[in-house]
């Protein structure tokens, strides 16, 4: 029995020394590991080999190098820079180191009016598309607007259409098992579930079990794009009811911004098929618009450099010069990212920072509140929005340049989730997302300095320590 226990404590000590060794890592999330082995042993060593790394195998990582390298010459290659505005051509470079091509001008947006128009719009664009439509959607429901655009796809594909779809496979995991997912292959289109784990077992694949395609994607015949926050759902969103309506934001590009998303979708699906679409990707790019505007997409994951979406956040928050305001459902950021929140309140400039009033997820929802202190402090006002779940993730600053994705400032989106978004320059749309900000703003009930610097006792106990415990997952 003595030899048992000495393997389980040199089990212990060996997972003690990797949490404490591994490189890249913050030191919070560090401390909190070592903690939690500390304290619960036994328990610990089985939640750190489940979480705590954000494991890709050698051989998935090659793989999906080879996919993004190989699509990589077919990105547009403006034959002029994009005159950005001089304090936020740092943010725009931050964006093109990691997504490794330039900024590009001569794109146009259109911010639909709400979740269903915007689906509507979707929709309208499959059924005129000539070449192709590619999708990829964390979650894809089959109510009334998912079933719109399933039943688009298969009127694309039945006139020949190529048609690529991608779910991920936990998120749209009802899609997959249903109807519409065999409706969609019978007409022809391709299908995909994204980061699929058989029997639950990550390491049987490559990576951890956790690792999610949070993606949402359209892009129509390789020059129409939408990027943004919505699901392929209604805004009652039936497996989260109680918390609707969901209010989300799915923005509509043309121009070479759509070549960029669209080499996002195929690195993705090339690494999941093993399919090759340079040969996809080899037609002409969509030309700059006359009067467009600049314009980034970028695709991020536990794949990047750890921090790499931190570093865009902070980027943007940075080059802010009077005003910026942030909507997010999931505020739970890593001391770097709270650093450049506080850093510009502290500087002067007019920050908001607008969350569900009430949150499906309970956790994130306390883990949000613990933060409300110290953001009070340093002069940021805090909203919560009651007219349902803002699930919309924007950034708007100075009334020019706005920041719309799939990333939520929680760590899930920071460290784990595979993510897309864009940055752009426009007094126009950045005003649209401003007057859209606003009209939420006024459904929001705004925190008092007092009481968010006052919590009870026993409420600022369990809000701290879910930030511990949250911090290594």
């Amino acid at each position: 029995m003595s030899i048992w226990w000495l393997i389980l404590a040199a089990i212990h000590l060996a997972v003690i020394l990797r949490a404490l060794l591994l490189e890249g890592r913050g030191s919070d999330a560090r401390a909190a590991w070592l903690l939690l082995l500390i304290a619960l042993p036994g328990l610990g060593v089985i939640l750190y080999l489940l979480f705590g790394e954000a494991w890709i195998s050698r051989g998935l990582r090659e793989r999906q190098r080879r996919a993004y390298e190989a699509l990589l010459p077919f990105a547009p290659r403006p034959t002029q820079q994009a005159d950005l505005r001089g304090v936020y051509g740092n943010a725009f470079r931050t964006f093109e180191a990691e997504a490794r091509w330039p900024t590009c001008t001569g794109n146009q947006a259109t911010l639909p009016p709400d979740s269903d128009a915007a689906i509507a719009l979707l929709v309208a664009d499959i059924d005129a598309a000539e070449h192709s439509v590619h999708l990829s959607f964390y979650i894809w429901l089959g109510d009334h607007n998912g079933t719109k655009v399933v039943q688009a796809v298969c009127r694309a594909a039945q006139r020949g259409v190529t048609c690529r779809i991608a779910v991920d496979a936990i998120g749209s995991r009802g899609l997959i098992r249903s109807d519409h997912w065999t409706a969609m292959r019978d007409a022809g289109a391709q299908v995909c579930s994204l980061l699929s784990a058989p029997l639950g077992m990550g390491f049987l694949v490559g990576h951890r079990t956790d690792l999610r395609n949070h993606r949402k994607i359209a892009v129509i015949d390789g020059h129409i794009a939408y990027c943004g926050s919505q699901n392929c759902a209604d805004p009652a969103f039936l497996v989260k009811r109680d918390f609707a309506p969901w209010v989300d934001i799915f923005v509509r590009f043309e121009g070479p911004v759509a070549r960029q998303t669209d080499i996002i979708f195929a690195a993705a699906w090339t690494l999941e098929t093993g399919e090759d679409l340079r040969e996809a990707m080899s037609a002409e790019p969509p030309r700059a618009l006359p009067d467009g505007i600049a314009a980034i997409a970028c695709g991020i994951g536990p794949l990047s450099p750890r921090g790499t979406m931190t570093d865009m956040f902070a980027a943007v928050l940075a080059a802010t010069q009077s005003q910026v305001t942030i909507t997010t459902p999931y505020f739970a950021p890593d001391p770097e990212l709270l650093g450049a929140i506080v850093a510009a309140a502290r500087r002067g400039v007019e920050l908001r920072i607008v969350v569900p009033h009430r949150n499906d997820d309970r956790v994130v929802g306390a883990i949000s509140r613990a933060y409300y202190p110290e953001l009070a402090r340093s002069g940021v006002r805090i909203f919560e929005y009651c007219g349902g779940l803002l699930h919309a993730k924007t950034i708007v600053a100075d009334g020019c340049v706005a920041l719309i994705g799939s990333s939520n400032m929680d760590r899930r989106s920071l460290d784990l989730n595979f993510e897309n978004n864009i940055l752009l320059e426009s007094d126009e749309i950045a005003g649209q997302l401003g007057r859209r900000q606003q009209r939420w703003l006024e459904d929001a009930i705004e925190i008092d300095r007092d009481a968010a610097t006052t919590r009870p006792f026993g409420r600022r106990i369990v809000d701290n320590l879910l930030t511990i415990i949250g911090a290594p997952f």
